[in-house]
């Protein structure tokens, strides 16, 4: 990789210096396994409350949607938030299956 591809890597990276989330204990950004129903909903709103305040959220949301993020809360958008938000050939990685 050459200098001016190194460049262009860590700016396209730089905006999560600034991120809200920065500090928070990511299990509040991403489920654990068998999480469901109220736990999960309650889970994500505090997510998307912290969302909510970063100043870079814009950047992070397109960065989850640009590069598929399959799991977690990004940019205040849930994964399936972001899957519906998809193009209809995009694979969901989760279930190896197009969307409907």
């Amino acid at each position: 990789m050459n200098g001016t591809s190194r460049a262009a890597n860590a700016d396209s990276w730089s905006w999560r210096v600034g991120a809200r989330c920065r500090g928070e204990d990511l299990a509040l950004f991403f489920h654990p396994d068998g999480e469901r129903g109220q736990a999960r909903r309650q889970r994500q709103q505090l997510a998307k409350a912290v969302c909510a305040q970063c100043p870079v959220m814009a950047q992070c949301r397109a960065h989850s949607l640009a590069f598929q993020e399959a799991f977690g809360t990004w940019g205040g958008l849930t994964e399936d938030e972001r899957s519906q938000l998809l193009p209809v050939r995009a694979v969901n990685l989760r279930t190896h299956h197009a969307h409907p």
